[in-house]
């Protein structure tokens, strides 16, 4: 009772840089209940001076914060939620102090050979693979969402060099994926009612999948074939993978059993998912199940959270020594 006491009490003091996105929103979300922090500054330049609620009106009654133009440094944690590419040109224009820490929802660190800047080195924050890495970490560069997706769905194989034949994906995500700035392919007139494929076998989030597969399997050379979808909804990422593999049904669930044994937001079923058990959630579900010679794998999660903002207070419950879990007890939309 006592830890638990000590636990509770204490605060860490965060800063949010890009508090008007949809990344930023889904932090403040968080971070106002959770029990471990205060909000220093939401550091907005375009809505300085205004209350959060003005932007994420369904805030209004739940804080009476305003965005700020200037930064604070008396603060232990700094949340980026900025743009790919704007990461590294922020830090270049605000030399955060070596004590701050620092995590990054862009992908301007996530690869091995951008992981430094400067003083600061950024360890790659998918707790599912660097767990202890990332407590002792002092800069986080926080995973994509359709990379944390996919990587969930395949870390267990790889951990074991049954990666032996190619991969085929398909996966589909909702429109909040492609951020809150206006395209022709977000609006709801172009999105509802439509799907669309974009960025066969090219996506971004490639490059870090591979990565994190040969961090477990070295000698990985088999093709990760990724066909990306936009869906008609607003959130949530439903991966269908599949490969050729000797295991059986009974050795595959085993296997993923126990890979994510003590993970507490990654959960392995043999019955059918979908994306509204894990929509507002930190929760990744995955479904295995043996098709012929085929292992057919399902991981589902939810884009902003376990993808983005949710991932990124899990690393830091990580990094400060608290429950995995503070904060991010968030309950599922259901119906």
């Amino acid at each position: 009772m006592e830890t638990q006491h000590n636990e509770k009490a204490v605060k860490i003091r965060a800063g949010i840089v890009g508090g008007a996105g949809y990344t930023g929103g889904e932090m403040l979300r968080i971070l106002i209940n959770h029990p471990n922090v205060d909000i220093a500054f939401i550091h907005s330049t375009s809505n300085a001076g205004n209350h959060v609620y003005d932007v994420h009106t369904d805030l209004f009654g739940d804080t009476d914060l305003k965005f700020a133009a200037e930064l604070a440094y008396n603060i232990d944690v700094l949340f980026l939620c900025v743009g790919h590419g704007d990461a590294k040109k922020f830090l270049e224009a605000n030399p955060i102090p070596d004590n701050i820490k620092i995590i990054d929802l862009s992908q301007d660190f996530r690869l091995t050979q951008n992981a430094k800047f400067k003083s600061k080195n950024f360890v790659y924050g998918l707790p599912e693979l660097n767990r202890d890495a990332i407590k002792q970490a002092h800069n986080i560069a926080n995973p994509g969402c359709f990379a944390t997706c996919l990587q969930l769905g395949l870390l267990p194989m790889a951990s074991k060099n049954l990666l032996n034949s190619e991969v085929h994906i398909t996966a589909t995500t909702g429109s909040t994926g492609a951020g809150q700035s206006l395209s022709g392919t977000t609006h709801f007139t172009w999105r509802n009612d439509n799907l669309s494929v974009y960025k066969a076998f090219e996506h971004q989030h490639l490059n870090e999948i591979g990565q994190s597969l040969k961090q477990l399997q070295p000698g990985l050379n088999q093709a990760i074939n990724f066909i990306p979808y936009r869906g008609d909804y607003t959130r949530g990422i439903i991966a269908s993978m599949y490969t050729e593999t000797d295991l059986s049904d009974a050795e595959a669930l085993k296997l993923y059993h126990q890979y994510y044994d003590g993970h507490p937001f990654t959960h392995v079923t043999t019955k059918d998912i979908d994306l509204k058990q894990i929509v507002n959630t930190n929760k990744c579900f995955i479904q295995v199940k043996k098709h012929g010679n085929k292992l057919l794998i399902i991981s589902i999660m939810d884009n902003l959270l376990k993808g983005a903002s949710g991932q990124a207070v899990q690393n830091m419950n990580l990094m400060f020594g608290l429950d995995e879990k503070a904060g991010l007890r968030l309950k599922a939309t259901g119906f």
